[in-house]
């Protein structure tokens, strides 16, 4: 596949990230090349290094964030409008919990490139994932509690979910409303200086 000269830069930028995700699920982070990104997306590398000045690396983090702010938008889709900081934490860890025990993508690089999408989850990407997190969810907590606690409390959110992911736990699931709401009311609420518990 081929664009023409005409073609909206959104639609080619989608066709590389597509590529990306192909790419890696093949071969994995570390052996795909831009020669490869650029077959595959059906674009010239002049194309690819315009859109992202700085090459490979460049082009990897919009990835990353693309999918990282495509996650947090659809989960503030269903977060928005909650009536109190209780029933707001809830939602966000349930329906991200949910997400990530569903994603099929997600299971797939985990099971073909290990090591990086554990970084991606971890180390190296914990900080990027931190702070998506808290530009699209903090704030919906500005009727709750201040940004400086609800950052606070994003940080402590994702890496929870984040670890339970990776590590289920057989007495806790996250995916689970009444077990997930004991635990925001037993830990994440009484660390909060202003908050009323609504039944």
């Amino acid at each position: 596949m081929t664009f023409a000269t005409s073609t909206p830069p959104r639609d080619i930028e989608a066709a590389i990230f597509s590529a990306v995700d192909s790419c890696v699920a093949q071969w994995g982070w570390d052996k795909v090349t831009m020669d490869d990104i650029c077959g595959t997306a059906g674009v010239s590398r002049a194309t690819v290094y315009r859109l992202f000045p700085g090459g490979r690396d460049v082009l990897f983090e919009a990835v990353r964030l693309s999918k990282l702010e495509d996650f947090f938008t659809a989960m503030r889709a269903h977060v928005e409008g909650s009536e109190s900081l209780e029933e707001l934490l809830v939602r966000c860890i349930v329906i991200a919990s949910s997400e990530l025990q569903h994603d099929e993508h997600l299971a797939m690089m985990l099971a073909t490139a290990p090591g990086e999408t554990l970084g991606d989850l971890t180390v190296s990407g914990l900080d990027r994932i931190v702070r998506v997190a808290t530009a699209f969810i903090t704030p919906l907590t500005d009727d709750f509690i201040p940004a400086t606690e609800a950052a606070h409390i994003v940080d402590v959110m994702c890496r929870l979910v984040i670890s339970y992911y990776l590590s289920p736990s057989p007495t806790l699931d996250f995916a689970n409303e009444d077990a997930t709401r004991s635990f925001v009311r037993t830990f994440l609420l009484p660390s909060t200086s202003s908050v009323v518990v609504t039944q």
